[in-house]
């Protein structure tokens, strides 16, 4: 079975904007983009058309490449003082003469809608969940529709970045999965996957995982996404091979990414929810 990640995301996309109907303020977010890289204008412009579907109050801002750091948190402090903003995202990367860390953790962790900042990975950790990181969000909700009992299961998270692998196995521990976190270098992958039920792989290698790593029903879903010299967008499992052997798999594109940009609005909501019961 496929996994439509554009259908789910448009369902939860629907859900989100009925909620904002019925408010009196609308939820705020404010997208930073410092330089001119095009994936990430691109990724800008999703999200801010995504804000615009569902009733959300959208502030774009555009940074020149040679911000210094110091103008870079002074405009995070300036939106963690606005009340019409409840989400603050700044598009990752950053030029290199930025420090990523600092910037995230300047974030009013209550505004932290990525769910970067340490305070709320460290809630996730704990099992005390409030803004999640956004992609493996979108992950779980996807591994929901598949109807398996998560509890038990045998999980190979492929990938440990900060952004994708390390909250993914949280939220996979949370759901009472046992859970293997390995890397593009762990020895003897292959034998590794084949023990699992559910693999969740986000390494940035086109096409890594070949079907025959698989074992036989088990769920896949990729995270990855790499554009070939070809112009053409794949994942980092071989899906024409990988999708004869899995019982679920998803996309790319289609899969995960949509879901992404959808659990970014569900945070902002649930941020905007949280600041008005104060």
């Amino acid at each position: 079975m496929i996994i439509d990640g554009k259908k789910i995301a448009h369902e939860l996309r629907q859900a989100i904007a009925n909620q904002v109907a019925l408010l009196e303020q609308k939820p705020g977010l404010a997208v930073i983009l410092v330089g001119d890289d095009p994936a990430s204008a691109v990724y800008v412009r999703n999200k801010d058309n995504a804000c615009k579907e569902v009733g959300f109050y959208s502030e774009k801002i555009n940074k020149p490449a040679n911000i210094t750091q110091t103008e870079l948190l002074a405009e995070i402090e300036r939106l963690n003082n606005d009340d019409s903003i409840d989400g603050i995202l700044v598009q990752l990367p950053l030029p290199n003469h930025l420090d990523a860390n600092q910037v995230i953790e300047t974030i009013n962790p209550e505004k932290d809608v990525d769910g970067f900042h340490s305070e709320n990975i460290g809630k996730l950790m704990q099992n005390k969940p409030f803004l999640r990181p956004c992609t493996p969000k979108g992950v779980m909700i996807l591994l929901k529709i598949t109807g398996v009992d998560l509890v038990g299961k045998n999980c190979v998270v492929v990938g440990a970045s900060n952004i994708v692998g390390r909250p993914m196995a949280c939220e996979l521990l949370n759901a009472r999965a046992t859970v293997t976190i390995c890397n593009s270098k762990t020895q003897d992958l292959s034998s590794k996957l084949k023990q699992a039920d559910i693999v969740v792989v986000a390494v940035g290698i086109p096409k890594m995982i070949q079907a025959n790593w698989i074992k036989s029903g088990a769920i896949v879903i990729d995270v990855g996404i790499n554009r070939l010299d070809n112009g053409r967008l794949v994942g980092d499992v071989d899906f024409d091979t990988a999708k004869e052997v899995a019982s679920w798999i998803t996309p790319v594109p289609g899969g995960v990414g949509p879901m992404t940009i959808a659990t970014l609005l569900e945070n902002t909501l649930t941020a905007h929810k949280a600041r008005k019961q104060k």
